[in-house]
């Protein structure tokens, strides 16, 4: 497809609102996703690093004993 103006580009032949709308809920899902992995990355570093640090405890506790 040719497009005279930008307008048209956008419009894309009158389907524009499904077009960009459907590109827009696409990256906003993808974004979500990001964000949602990273959050529970942090909690899993946060809670394993917790367990480790309660395990070093545990051990060097044994050891002095």
């Amino acid at each position: 497809m040719i497009w005279e103006s930008w307008s048209e580009f956008f419009a894309m032949g009158g389907y524009g609102v499904y077009v960009w709308g459907s590109y827009i809920v696409t990256f906003a899902c993808v974004i979500g996703e990001v964000l949602l992995i990273s959050n529970r990355r942090r909690t899993l570093d946060k809670h394993y690093g917790l367990i480790h640090d309660s395990n070093k405890k545990e051990t060097d506790n044994e050891t002095t004993s």
